[in-house]
């Protein structure tokens, strides 16, 4: 029993059942105009159907009415866009016959039934009362109002039937076409292709910094040498300063729709990134062959940040040790290599999150990356090819 009634407790069952009445404000000044012809709104349906800005409007409507829950969600199952293509057109062609047919149904039964409730009302109030349309026949007598509830309870029982039939019709008619899927899931991609990028970036740039100031900090403790106790407090200033410059870069990426790329590093400016971690006791041997200028901004810029991760894990796994750098531009590729000695108690097996964010880069990139231990040393290369990037 409940289950038959939880639909009339639901506001979407009122809306719905106004979505069917509103076509016919227009069928009935059509009739009134000549009533020979009711089946005209049905041939009229067609041109107007076949009006791209008619689908958007039906779509936003039924949208509203049919499926408030899915209201403004950007993946509804009814879609509010202009039609796109003749198939687009003529679904909404349909959609208009069957909302029209559907709207005359429930016209019909809203108004014969609740018509008939009131007639039985006044039927209980006497003979009188009850002698007119859909009441002739009846006895007239108190008892009439106990049937008075019967034809509201089929119209309700109408209503829902044909404002679940009708939404589901929309879903089939209104919904979203091959093309409009793809577009969504394509722009769906894209979206977490942008925040992935985003994670990275907030990663390495403030877990360089992170790194780097804990790093100055803990020798400037042990030092116990106020020359390099500043030197120490200034590197950490420094990469602060750094790092909060990146981090509001990042969120000016999150507030624009369309975020621009040009402020981001590139290798070109690799020699501050060496520079850091020359400043937290790493000895870098740093080597770099090629134009670099010549580097396509996209892979210049991946290839700061692999750089930028990978001294990174040095500082934190190795500490201050001697490094190696090679940045090489050649046959068509990027070459980029860090090397660090490692001890048996920090050997790693690759599979951090900033090693995973390096393969990841790379990958996007079409190149490749690798990460392990070879030997006495442990060694990050990354290749990354010049030619896939406009």
């Amino acid at each position: 029993m409940r289950r038959f009634l939880r639909p009339l407790a639901l506001s979407a069952t009122y809306s719905r059942w106004l979505h069917l009445l509103v076509p016919g404000a227009g069928v009935s000044v059509w009739l009134f105009i000549s009533m020979d012809t009711p089946w005209m709104p049905l041939l009229f349906a067609v041109p107007v159907g076949l009006v791209p800005a008619m689908r958007l409007a039906e779509g936003v409507q039924a949208q509203y009415l049919l499926t408030p829950g899915e209201r403004g969600h950007p993946e509804a199952a009814i879609a509010t866009a202009p039609s796109a293509t003749w198939w687009d057109r003529w679904r909404t062609v349909a959609w208009l016959e069957v909302r029209l047919l559907l709207t005359a149904v429930v016209g019909f039964a809203t108004v014969s039934l609740s018509a008939t409730a009131v007639v039985l009302v006044r039927a209980s109030l006497g003979p009188k009362s009850g002698d007119q349309w859909l009441a002739r026949g009846i006895k007239a007598g108190w008892w009439c109002a106990l049937l008075a509830p019967v034809p509201l309870i089929l119209l309700l029982g109408v209503v829902v039937v044909c404002g679940n039939l009708v939404t589901a019709v929309a879903r089939q008619l209104l919904g979203p076409s091959p093309m409009e899927r793809m577009t969504a899931l394509e722009e769906r991609t894209e979206q977490l292709l942008e925040r992935n990028r985003i994670a990275r970036e907030l990663h390495d740039s403030i877990g360089h910094a992170l790194t780097i100031a804990v790093v100055q900090a803990g020798a400037a403790r042990t030092a116990d040498d106020p020359v390099f106790t500043a030197r120490a407090l200034a590197a950490i200033e420094e990469t602060g300063r750094r790092a909060l410059d990146d981090l509001e870069r990042v969120l000016r990426v999150l507030r624009e729709s369309e975020p621009s790329m040009s402020s981001r590093p590139t290798l070109a400016e690799a020699d501050r990134l060496l520079d850091s971690a020359r400043d937290s006791g790493a000895v870098i041997d740093a080597e770099v062959s090629g134009p670099l200028t010549l580097v396509p901004r996209p892979v210049s810029r991946e290839g700061y940040r692999i750089l930028q991760e990978s001294l990174t894990n040095v500082l934190r796994h190795a500490g201050s040790v001697p490094v190696r750098v090679r940045i090489g531009v050649a046959d068509g590729r990027l070459e980029l290599e860090v090397v660090n000695p490692i001890s048996a108690s920090v050997r790693r097996s690759g599979s951090g999150s900033g090693l995973r964010g390096i393969r990841e880069r790379a990958a996007l990139l079409g190149g490749k990356a690798k990460a392990g231990c070879y030997g006495r040393n442990w060694m990050v290369h990354v290749s990354l090819p010049l030619d896939r990037i406009p």
